[in-house]
């Protein structure tokens, strides 16, 4: 299987972008999440869509716009506000974690490697096969 994270941007027209994601994809949405981390001094959101695998090919998007929102639970803001409706009215929780930021890893792949590896450990994706 591969898991792989698809990147948007950090702005407000790519959070509008991960909504219709999830619209579209409604019945291949698995999870939607909120990875909360802190980069230079800023507690800041990666917002992310976690799809079900495709039935040929075994390959499993994961949408993210990566730390472009200020962290909801320090400073209440209209993208995140858009998210957590659109997780309502699909019949989903936001699962939310606290990670290390991406401005550690020398690269976004090693980034990535990273938070697949969580999501594996807590069961929100498959394990390798």
């Amino acid at each position: 299987m591969i898991q792989r994270f698809i990147e948007l941007g950090e702005g407000y027209a790519d959070i509008y972008e991960l909504l219709e994601l999830a619209e579209a994809n409604r019945g291949r949405l698995q999870h939607m999440m909120a990875f909360h981390t802190i980069v230079k001094d800023r507690p800041v959101t990666s917002l992310a869509l976690v799809m079900k695998p495709t039935e040929q090919g075994k390959f499993q998007a994961i949408y993210i716009s990566r730390e472009g929102v200020p962290n909801p639970n320090i400073t209440p803001n209209q993208r995140y506000s858009l998210f957590e409706s659109k997780a309502e009215s699909l019949g989903k929780v936001i699962i939310q974690m606290d990670v290390k930021p991406s401005t550690l890893f020398p690269e976004n792949a090693l980034y990535y490697q990273h938070l697949i590896a969580i999501l594996r450990l807590n069961h929100y994706i498959l394990p390798l096969q």
